[in-house]
């Protein structure tokens, strides 16, 4: 799990016409992407990185040299390695590390895979998978979700009733 490429930002267009791209953000802001040198096994290198003042930011890499390559690569998501991140403290979680886990439930039911982690303002919400397709959503919060670590995830049978 710790090779595991973590999705930190996605290239969203280009800005100017000397290379820079514009990056919609998913961590926690620019800080999180100034920890890292690389993205996407080395192939991108970041030279310069600023704040855009609106939630995302502006990057340089040293791969790109100009507007073109720049649009190029609308869309591209800019990755590090799990184990690139900082540690966690007891009961922190990063999304990816839920993402891909089997949910049981505490009656021992095997209700699917943890397909989406999502956050409405209230707080995180796990999106379980059951096997014949269907989703449900679960609050990630201890009367819910009294148990998980990197091998499952255990939900309260009552919040996974159909």
């Amino acid at each position: 799990m710790l090779d595991r490429p973590v999705t930190l930002a996605a290239v969203s267009g280009a800005h100017g016409v000397g290379g820079d791209v514009r990056l919609k953000l998913f961590g926690e802001g620019v800080a999180s992407l100034k920890a890292h040198r690389a993205f996407n096994g080395g192939s991108l290198t970041l030279e310069k990185l600023k704040d855009d003042g609106k939630g995302g930011a502006i990057a340089r890499f040293a791969e790109v040299t100009d507007r073109t390559a720049a649009e190029k690569l609308r869309g591209t998501a800019l990755t590090v390695p799990r184990a690139s991140l900082p540690p966690l403290a007891e009961g922190e979680y990063y999304y990816t590390d839920l993402i891909g886990l089997p949910a049981v439930s505490t009656t021992g039911e095997v209700l699917g895979t943890c397909v989406a982690v999502e956050n409405f303002g209230a707080g995180d919400v796990i999106e379980i998978e059951r096997p014949d397709r269907k989703r449900f959503m679960v609050p990630m919060r201890a009367e819910a979700v009294p148990e998980w670590d990197g091998e499952r995830l255990v939900i309260e049978a009552a919040y996974a009733a159909d």
